[in-house]
């Protein structure tokens, strides 16, 4: 909302030839209460005086010698660019008053002035200026919002549900209690989980512990991002991601093998950095699933389904150091890697399983 007060403390410019009508303008201006005043009978500085004062309105008489307003607008325009310009012009030709509007002026005051006229349109002016240069403020702090809830949303969805949600033509209840669903035949789905972690937290502050598992994820989530996988969550020491959701490829199990051999990397990177001597222990499974975003509020992207749990398996019967595979991941890698047969082992909750450990890309 514009006030009274925020009108009068509009910075204005009166440009005339004329030392009386300078005078005249600026006493019945200042007697309205405007105290931000500017004055110059040379219609070349009109230019130079804008680019330093930025004036909310500047009253321009049309007819001065050697530059006359029009011309000044056109020099104006250079600041302004094309469209309306923060300018009243003053003159005494009716026929200069259309043409001064389609050279760029707001409004026009008649001379000989009256003062009724032209403290209303000054005002009106303003207030107009004024109202349209806040929306405009508004309109840039909406946009400031909203890139930063994208962000935030992009950050916390994988980018393709991100943008269904946002799509959505409007929220209501309806559309909070619409859960996004996605069935995919094959995804491979990795856990891993820091070995040695609970002892070594009870070693160390809060501080040093909560920025060991900030480092190790942050590595991880670059390599997902570099590979091609999304990360599901993150449960306390523990590193969820899968391939081939929400984007179907057919090199799910590819990725999931590169990934899973970037983080051996990335531990061993940051133990011999930071003299730490924690260890990570990997499992990996491929199958059908469900995912999607489900609840009302703190949305989150999961995945359900027996592959979540068989990766899970292989990630517990795994060993600290390696990267255990079931055979359904096995069946399908596509490039060559140097894979070590495990053997036919007891699963928890799954039975006897052939498994095997995935030792590097070929």
């Amino acid at each position: 909302m514009i006030h009274t007060s925020d009108i009068l403390r509009a910075k204005l410019l009166i440009v005339d030839d004329q030392a009386a009508n300078v005078l005249l303008l600026e006493r019945l201006l200042r007697s309205a209460g405007y105290s931000a005043i500017s004055t110059t009978q040379n219609p070349q500085e009109v230019v130079d005086l804008h680019r330093q004062n930025r004036y909310d309105l500047i009253l321009l008489d049309l007819n001065m010698p050697e530059m006359d307003g029009f011309q000044v607008m056109e020099a104006l325009k250079s600041e302004e660019g094309d469209g309306s310009l923060p300018v009243l012009v003053i003159t005494a030709q009716p026929n200069e008053k259309l043409r001064a509007l389609k050279a760029g002026a707001l409004d026009f005051v008649s001379k000989p002035f009256d003062i009724a006229e032209v403290l209303a349109r000054v005002q009106n002016l303003l207030q107009v200026r004024l109202l349209n240069l806040e929306t405009q403020k508004l309109y840039k702090q909406v946009l400031v919002e909203q890139e930063l809830s994208d962000m935030l949303l992009h950050n916390v969805l994988p980018q393709a549900i991100a943008e269904r949600l946002k799509g959505r033509s409007k929220l209501t209840a309806d559309h909070l209690n619409q859960a996004i669903v996605d069935s995919y035949d094959k995804v491979t789905v990795l856990f891993a989980d820091i070995v040695g972690f609970t002892a070594f937290s009870q070693g160390v502050s809060p501080e040093v512990l909560v920025g060991v598992l900030n480092d190790l994820f942050t590595r991880f989530d670059h390599i997902a991002e570099h590979r091609g996988l999304e990360k599901i969550k993150t449960i306390g020491d523990c590193y969820m991601a899968a391939a081939g959701l929400p984007t179907v490829v057919s090199d799910h199990a590819d990725r999931a093998a590169h990934m899973a051999l970037d983080m051996i990397e990335a531990i061993e990177d940051f133990n011999a950095k930071t003299q730490h001597p924690l260890n990570i222990r990997i499992g990996i499974s491929t199958g059908a699933a469900v995912a999607g975003v489900i609840g009302k509020s703190k949305f989150l992207y999961d995945l359900w389904g027996d592959v979540v749990n068989t990766a899970s398996r292989m990630e517990s019967h795994g060993i600290a150091g390696r990267i255990h595979l079931s055979e359904a991941t096995r069946q399908a890698l596509i490039q060559p890697f140097a894979l070590e047969e495990r053997g036919v082992i007891e699963v928890k909750g799954k039975g006897e399983m052939s498994t095997w450990f995935l030792n590097s890309s070929i």
